[in-house]
């Protein structure tokens, strides 16, 4: 999607668009792949650490927890296996995997508002992602730090690589872990766990390297939703006015917050969290629908992408007056067989008490505002 035809589109002062860089902007789990290609065993390494994270998380909810998430603690063996900053960011520049039509969207959502990306994802692949397609890294939330500030000596690195390879040799976590419900365990489990916190919290948490765990934040649903507070406290623009696009558990409460506060919240391809805490559901193999909607937003606000979804149609979208014709013969185009998936998340008869509870509320504030 190229910008020809769309001189009469305007930018128009005080919204803002803020989209989570992993799963609409872009198909990586670099934590992932940079485990496979540098460390032996390396997928199943990440995804015996994902179960522990899973399980630890569980255990955040009784007690305050000494262990990082999975994208923290994968660090130490990637540093033993000499993975440094420059390797980062070349690993990550050779292995971006573009959502299809995210490039264009980002280029055209900028001529229209500020943009934010939000990520858990390592800075070095962020970086080279808004390299690529042309975005203010200084835009860009993620998580932050440097792997060459960790320098390790032979005898930790054979002793991190030693550990590594026990972990990986571990019994497999068979408990079935489910949002909001007790992970039950069974002896195999409960040993695998007991030796991984005896590893991390005992054993290699005096290692230089463990710093890569303790000193490294890494972003998840608390640190986004701050991350979305920090953006409107920056550009001066309310909930009201913000479009947030997410897709897993990390963006949950920065969903919440945008729909709460009577702004656009949007699940793309969103998993089940994500999308409970939407406005809008969209599934679709192409992110030009993000194009049209934020152009409907930024010209007439939510309602009126409200009003798309509700008759989501190429006739409707053409008729509407919201959306240039350029975008809409984009559209077609994409999809020549059929518009992808879009609808309004429905709310439970308890959810819907609650935002109207928190709109009359603030409706109050705003008539007490006006009459002082």
């Amino acid at each position: 999607m190229d910008f020809e035809g769309l001189e009469e589109v305007v930018a128009y002062e005080g919204k803002q668009f803020v989209i989570d860089l992993d799963g609409p902007i872009t198909n990586n789990d670099i934590a992932l792949q940079l485990s496979e290609n540098f460390i032996p065993d390396g997928a199943q390494l990440y995804a015996k650490l994902c179960r522990y994270d899973d399980l630890v998380s569980k255990r955040r909810k009784n007690h305050k927890s000494k262990v990082g998430g999975r994208q923290q603690l994968i660090l130490p063996f990637l540093r033993a296996y000499g993975v440094n900053d420059s390797k980062m960011h070349e690993f990550s520049r050779s292995h971006i995997k573009m959502s299809p039509g995210a490039a264009k969207t980002m280029r055209f959502v900028q001529e229209l508002m500020a943009s934010f990306l939000v990520s858990a994802s390592y800075e070095h692949h962020v970086s080279e992602v808004c390299d690529l397609i042309g975005f203010p890294y200084e835009n860009a939330y993620c998580t932050k730090f440097s792997m060459d500030v960790v320098q390790m000596d032979d005898w930790e690195a054979d002793l991190l690589k030693n550990y590594a390879r026990e972990v990986v040799s571990l019994p497999p976590f068979d408990a079935v872990i489910e949002a909001n419900e007790p992970a039950e365990l069974n002896s195999s489990d409960q040993t695998t766990l007991n030796r991984l916190d005896d590893i991390f919290t005992k054993e290699i948490s005096d290692l230089n390297a463990f710093r890569l765990v303790t000193e490294v934040h890494s972003t998840g649903a608390d640190e986004k939703a701050a991350d979305l507070l920090d953006i409107c406290k920056k550009t001066g623009v309310g909930l009201e006015d913000t479009i947030y696009v997410g897709s897993d558990s990390t963006d949950t409460l920065a969903l919440q917050l945008v729909k709460r506060g009577g702004g656009l919240s949007i699940a793309f391809n969103g998993n089940p969290e994500a999308t409970k805490e939407s406005l809008v559901k969209v599934i679709s193999e192409n992110s030009v629908v993000l194009s049209v909607m934020t152009e409907a937003f930024y010209k007439s606000g939510k309602d009126a992408v409200m009003s798309l979804v509700d008759d989501w149609s190429i006739q409707h979208i053409q008729g509407s007056g919201f959306v240039h014709d350029y975008l809409v013969r984009e559209l077609s185009r994409v999809f020549p067989g059929g518009l992808p998936k879009v609808e309004r998340v429905r709310m439970s008869l308890i959810e819907q008490q609650v935002e109207g509870s928190i709109a009359s509320k603030h409706d109050d504030k705003m008539d007490f505002s006006r009459r002082r």
